[in-house]
């Protein structure tokens, strides 16, 4: 660990064996506890009743790591306590806690999108001298290390991965096989089926993504400039919304309007399951930590009508696919009064061997290998769609500029503001960031 570089690395390699505000990977649970399991939480205990607040938001692969954490690691002495929150909730919280001296929480759940800018404010504890601690007693050398170098910056650990999340595509196969047609690769392949489905009467709005205009909007518009081999920021800061491939991405999205609700711009991951769900859509493309909820029976009766297909391509020669990787992990806040080896103790004890196994196939664990077609409905899909992704571009800025652009994204999908004049507000609101 001591030898990370500050790049993160490619994660090709995992996909052959086997990462915000960023929009919300999830938020509501329909796993319960179910894939929880109980681990070893070997720690030395503080003198007294000592309480240990975590924060993570809720969703299916997010909760069997902390549900494995609560039941493991709390013991009569200490109690480990988690609220149910959303995405939105977390991201609150998380700037509220980390705001001042003091904080209410100590143990975090973050991803690699925000770390740069944690750790560049040191808003984060640094976790090489623990990770070399008790690398040997909970087997962290086998978290993928792309995933570990997605959670450092300038050499240092700051998140213990959990697990990662990519853009997979869902579909009605029923759907598909009676018009006769093939998972899309690319943005006019899908307008096509979608326009095959519209003709033949079957729904109104085929195409389902989820827009949210205070998260996930631009989490979708990253994901096509990534497509195209480009992104918000460089990883030396220099913002590129200005550039052809900016507006390109930006013309993209917007070609797929038409073939979606036009109330996109209030939809969340959660929305654009229930479409799914109710039958309102017939492709999707959404984070994988969604993609277990669609085929379970006790959520829809179409649980056995979709299939799941990698990320499409923004066009046919773009370098990358329509994708997003995001890794999530845990962290130590920098202002928590707790003793830090215990804290890292539970955070590994949440992803070891046994609970990382246990979180599939509701979660793609960070280590390596462990999801698979066979124990997977949407396994194969996962992996080829995480070796097609951009690797993600490191910068402290990202995170902000992502922010200051998001409502003038809104104002140009909505059709209040030209293309043109969009990227050109983007550009400055980015560049007043940048400095």
């Amino acid at each position: 660990m001591a030898h990370m570089k500050h790049r993160v690395l490619p994660v090709l390699a995992l996909a052959a064996v086997g990462v915000v505000a960023l929009s919300s990977c999830g938020a509501g649970t329909r796993t319960e506890n179910e894939n929880a399991t109980t681990v070893s939480c070997d720690y030395t205990a503080p003198e007294g009743k000592t309480t240990v607040n975590v924060l993570a938001y809720n969703s299916s692969a997010i909760d069997p790591f902390t549900d494995t954490m609560v039941s493991s690691c709390s013991t009569d002495d200490v109690t480990l306590k988690h609220d149910p929150i959303d995405f939105g909730g977390q991201v609150t919280k998380t700037t509220a806690t980390l705001a001042g001296e003091t904080g209410t929480y100590d143990i975090i759940e973050t991803y690699g999108f925000v770390i740069p800018g944690f750790a560049d404010e040191e808003k984060l504890v640094p976790l090489n001298d623990l990770y070399d601690k008790y690398a040997a007693d909970y087997g962290l050398d086998e978290i993928s290390e792309s995933m570990r170098e997605g959670m450092s910056y300038d050499g240092e650990l700051y998140a213990l991965p959990m697990q990662a999340q990519m853009y997979v595509m869902a579909y009605r196969t029923d759907v598909f096989e009676d018009l006769g047609l093939e998972a899309p690769t690319t943005f006019d392949e899908m307008i096509d089926a979608a326009e095959a489905i519209t003709e033949a009467g079957v729904m109104d709005y085929p195409i389902a993504l989820p827009w949210l205009a205070t998260s996930d909007v631009t989490t979708s518009y990253q994901a096509a400039m990534n497509s195209l081999g480009s992104d918000f920021v460089t990883a030396d800061g220099q913002v590129t919304l200005d550039t052809p491939e900016a507006k390109q991405a930006l013309e993209s999205l917007l070609a797929l309007k038409p073939y979606m609700d036009p109330q996109v711009t209030t939809f969340d991951q959660p929305k654009v399951q229930q479409q799914m769900f109710n039958g309102t859509a017939a492709m999707s493309i959404m984070f994988s930590g969604r993609m277990v909820d669609l085929t379970m029976e006790s959520n829809s009766k179409l649980f056995d009508s979709i299939g799941f297909a990698p990320a499409p391509k923004v066009t046919a020669d773009a370098e990358y696919s329509y994708n997003r990787l995001s890794i999530d992990g845990w962290s130590i806040p920098f202002n928590t009064k707790l003793d830090h080896d215990m804290l890292f103790v539970m955070m590994a004890s949440a992803v070891s061997e046994d609970a990382s196994e246990a979180s599939v196939p509701a979660a793609y664990p960070a280590r390596e290998g462990m999801v698979t077609e066979e124990n997977s409905p949407y396994g194969a899909a996962a992996n080829e769609s995480m070796g097609t992704a951009m690797p993600p571009i490191v910068s402290p800025i990202q995170a902000t500029v992502t922010n200051e652009i998001r409502p003038i994204l809104v104002q140009v999908l909505n059709g209040n503001v030209s293309v043109d004049e969009g990227l050109a507000q983007m550009q400055a609101a980015g560049e007043k960031v940048a400095g």
